[in-house]
């Protein structure tokens, strides 16, 4: 019966690595999103058509995806928001992983992370988030509503 149940009301996440390089002083976020939930979102969001695997335009559809992770993935280092910059994204599989870094960031004590990733579709979304620092790796889970992990090293 379980497994009937899964097949019927499909499963909502999405995992977003985060991992401090210290020799390059650089935050380094990669988000793994199922692609037809992320494209779906994005097609809603911004009034339009594409297809996130095959784009007539790659460059707009980063554009998408970044505008939507700047507004609904936020790093917080100490207390300080972490400005991201969008370097791109690839499809593996069923999913979109989207990369993203920022330069110049000392090894933080604490991050806090706001995560509402695909929250406004899905009422079940849950996002994981996994973030190392110093060769320390921790991990959490967000389930809708709740969108701010904090987490200590």
């Amino acid at each position: 019966m379980t497994l009937w149940l899964t097949a019927v009301h499909p499963f909502y996440a999405s995992v977003t690595e985060i991992s401090h390089d210290a020799a390059k002083k650089e935050l380094q976020v990669s988000c793994r999103i199922f692609a037809d939930d992320l494209e779906n979102t994005l097609k809603a969001e911004y009034k339009t058509s594409f297809d996130i695997a095959r784009p007539a335009n790659r460059q707009q559809v980063e554009g998408y995806i970044a505008g939507y992770l700047s507004r609904h993935l936020i790093i917080t280092l100490d207390g300080k928001r972490v400005p991201l910059h969008f370097i791109g994204y690839k499809i593996e599989e069923d999913a979109v992983w989207s990369f993203l870094e920022a330069e110049n960031v000392p090894a933080p004590k604490q991050v806090q992370v706001k995560n509402n990733l695909l929250y406004e579709r899905h009422p079940t979304q849950t996002n994981m988030i996994h973030v190392m620092v110093g060769g320390e790796r921790k991990s959490t889970k967000l389930d809708n509503p709740k969108d701010i992990a904090v987490i200590g090293f």
